[in-house]
């Protein structure tokens, strides 16, 4: 049976390619941090299981500790030479997109039709095994399409991960983060403090601290999924829902989109805000973010008015 451990292994032998190919790369004068960083990676996807919280908990701290004192460098090698891009991009056009297309296509079909096969797939993990079996599918549409060397994939692959460097794993790290937060009750702690500023009966002050706070904590810890935990224990659950019964399906729903508006504005979301910067090689690091700030206000004041109009009917 396919199961998310299969996953993981495919994820941990990326990562170990990556570690391997960095190694080699005599053109990055940091090449030994960028393999121990992505070979801690590839160490967290084999063999996380086994090394237990204390593991896992150095481990975390040694990536942290690589990316904090600037052992992480990028390759100014191994790309592919202008004119061959350029050749082709003429043959291919907008047809080199299909490759892309192929990932999502294969986890949106394999969603579908392999829940039905209990047998071969882990139903439950049945769209992140679809997503993996997406990524090997377009590998070999790829390879077949443009007849490229097999190991150019993860030379890109590792040249990508080089340029964003630490800012690829910040996603995960915050994630966790907030799960951290959410058992340790900071949720019900910050809850406290916020309903002293609540007018007693205060719907919409409820309401609008709900949504302010989703956005706050997601500009603080860089991800709605982070803040979510922490607000949900301090605000939706004993108030919107509880003792307004509000529908929790829209709370929720809604205010993760709250939370995305701070994702707008803040570089602690550096998957979002940061890594196009520095893909793009723009000169404001923090251009993405002044543009979107235009944005993301009215979008949160839109949500606040869709949950207090929504939720309560």
């Amino acid at each position: 049976m396919i199961t998310l451990g299969w996953v993981y292994v495919l994820a941990g032998g990326a990562f170990a390619a990556f570690a391997v190919l960095g190694l080699s790369d005599n053109a990055n004068p940091k090449r030994f941090g960028n393999a121990a960083f992505w070979g801690l990676m590839a160490l967290s996807m084999w063999a996380g299981d086994f090394l237990g919280d204390l593991g896992n908990g150095l481990l975390v701290l040694a990536l942290v500790a690589i990316a904090g004192i600037g052992a992480l460098g990028r390759s100014g090698g191994g790309d592919v030479a202008p004119a061959l891009r350029a050749e082709r991009s003429r043959r291919f056009g907008n047809g080199l997109f299909l490759i892309a297309l192929v990932i999502p296509a294969s986890a949106l079909l394999g969603t579908v039709a392999l829940r039905h096969l209990p047998t071969l797939i882990d139903v439950k993990q049945v769209t992140l095994i679809s997503l993996a079996l997406g990524v090997l599918l377009a590998l070999a549409y790829g390879h077949a399409r443009l007849r490229a060397a097999p190991m150019l994939p993860l030379q890109q692959g590792r040249r990508l991960m080089d340029q964003v460097g630490w800012a690829a794993i910040l996603p995960q790290m915050l994630a966790s983060l907030g799960a951290v937060f959410a058992l340790a009750g900071v949720g019900e702690a910050v809850g406290g403090i916020i309903q002293l500023a609540i007018p007693e009966g205060s719907l919409l002050g409820a309401v609008i601290a709900f949504g302010l706070g989703m956005a706050l904590f997601t500009i603080v810890m860089g991800n709605a999924f982070a803040a979510f935990p922490v607000m949900i224990a301090a605000i939706g659950m004993p108030l919107l829902i509880t003792r307004y019964g509000g529908d929790p399906t829209i709370i929720s729903a809604i205010g993760m989109l709250a939370g995305f508006c701070g994702t707008l504005m803040t570089p602690m979301a550096a998957n979002f805000n940061l890594v196009p910067a520095a893909l793009l090689e723009l000169k404001d690091e923090y251009g993405v973010i002044r543009r979107q700030i235009g944005t993301a206000l009215p979008l949160l004041a839109v949500n606040i008015a869709l949950i207090y109009l929504l939720a309560f009917r």
